[in-house]
């Protein structure tokens, strides 16, 4: 008969607490899976009986997940046990897995619908806004007495970037002369960024369409949708694109790498994905070469759902509730800019239309969080209120683009200045 402590080992690894430790549980991967599965369902469920969360474009997984993480703090902070889960290397496989699928919708053709305008608009708009996170942050952290390099970490570092963003620059601002805590508070603020990002986005795009009086084009549909078919998925189809798609992201990394070797600039790894599924995109539609839309926007959502729940349920609020204060401050002022940023500067830079209004949620996820956040979003938006094809294929991969190139080369220039 196998004890107790021969059953745990199936499902994870139990480290007993020592001179007033928590015990603890880490999860393994197949099982921390399963209960990714279950924020997925639990925050559909929610989502689909309050009307509220409907109106204002919460994303599903970010309702549930954070419900996920409050039980799992709330069983650490009484002192019963912390709970982990082994996700790490599923979490990036899912972030570069989407990002390769987004990028695989950046079609020219659709630039082109689009018009070099609105690019342009939506190029400058982002690099205004990493431009004010970090002017404002920095005065903001000089107001209440924090070094600059951490008010940097929880300005355009983590909130434009992310926490791949503020964890790469955490060490280059230590090497400058920050607090060794540098890469904490940024991977810390990057965290906070996400759930901002993901509560913001919803309600800014709810106020522009009521405010406004904003509808979607009934005529405006997603690619796979265009010819008015019932587009059915199918096996041999989706097992085809799914194997494209790997062998994408894995071209995407002598792209990463190219990119990331660029003197002072730091660039997370899904950006190699993302370029790898543009050039792909635009090589195949070049020379005809036959791919099935419908099974890669299929893969694109399955992702994406999976990353979110990942990210939000796995989140240690214990750690967060030690930072206060200071960064507190810094990251509530991010929140107003980005509120107030999107829907007086990005709406009307992006023409002050319905798709407007669905890029000013994304220009919201990706202002306070990431990528992911920015189509979690416009998703969530189109979902209650209808479809725009050029805000959701052209929007967040050019903006994020825009934002992996840009921000990096800030960051270092400005960051120098504080260089000791």
């Amino acid at each position: 008969m196998p004890t107790v402590e021969k059953i745990l080992e199936y499902f994870g690894t139990y480290t007993p607490g020592v001179d007033g430790a928590v015990s603890a549980f880490k999860f393994e991967y197949l099982t921390s899976l399963g209960f990714a599965a279950i924020v997925i369902f639990l925050g559909h469920a929610i989502v689909k009986r309050s009307a509220m969360l409907r109106k204002f474009a919460i994303p599903a997984p970010v309702v549930s997940g954070l419900l996920f993480s409050i039980v799992v703090a709330i069983l650490k902070g009484s002192g019963l046990i912390a709970i982990s889960f082994n996700v790490s290397t599923i979490q990036d496989l899912c972030q570069n897995i989407f990002f390769m699928c987004v990028g695989f919708g950046f079609s020219w053709k659709l630039i082109r619908h689009a018009g070099g305008k609105l690019c342009i608009m939506i190029a400058v708009a982002a690099c205004l806004l990493i431009t004010l996170q970090d002017v404002i942050g920095v005065l903001v952290g000089q107001l209440v007495g924090l070094n600059p390099f951490l008010a940097l970490q929880c300005s355009s570092a983590s909130m434009s970037g992310g926490v791949g963003t503020a964890s790469a620059f955490g060490p280059i601002f230590i090497d400058w002369g920050a607090p060794e805590s540098a890469t904490t508070v940024g991977v810390t603020a990057g965290t906070l960024g996400n759930i901002m990002g993901s509560l913001i986005g919803g309600p800014v795009a709810a106020f522009l369409i009521s405010r406004h009086g904003l509808k979607s084009d009934p005529n405006d549909k997603p690619e796979s949708a265009v010819d008015g078919k019932i587009n059915e998925l199918n096996n041999s189809r989706m097992v085809s694109m799914f194997g494209m798609v790997l062998l994408l992201c894995a071209l995407g990394m002598p792209i990463y790498c190219i990119l990331d070797n660029i003197p002072m600039i730091e660039m997370p790894k899904f950006i190699g994905c993302l370029f790898a599924g543009a050039i792909a995109r635009n090589v195949m539609e070049a020379l005809n070469i036959k791919f099935y839309t419908p099974e890669v926007d299929a893969i694109e959502h399955m992702f994406l759902e999976l990353y979110l729940a990942l990210v939000l349920m796995t989140i240690d609020i214990t750690a967060l509730a030690g930072v206060a204060g200071q960064m507190g401050v810094i990251l509530l002022v991010q929140a107003v800019l980005m509120a107030v940023f999107a829907i007086f500067v990005s709406f009307n830079m992006f023409g002050r239309d319905y798709g407007a209004a669905v890029m000013a949620a994304g220009n919201c996820g990706w202002g306070c969080g990431s990528g992911p956040n920015a189509v979690a979003n416009e998703k969530a938006v189109m979902d209650q209120y209808g479809w725009h094809n050029v805000a959701w294929v052209l929007y967040p991969s050019f903006a994020v683009i825009i934002d992996d190139i840009y921000n990096p080369i800030f960051l270092s220039l400005f960051g120098s200045i504080f260089a000791a």
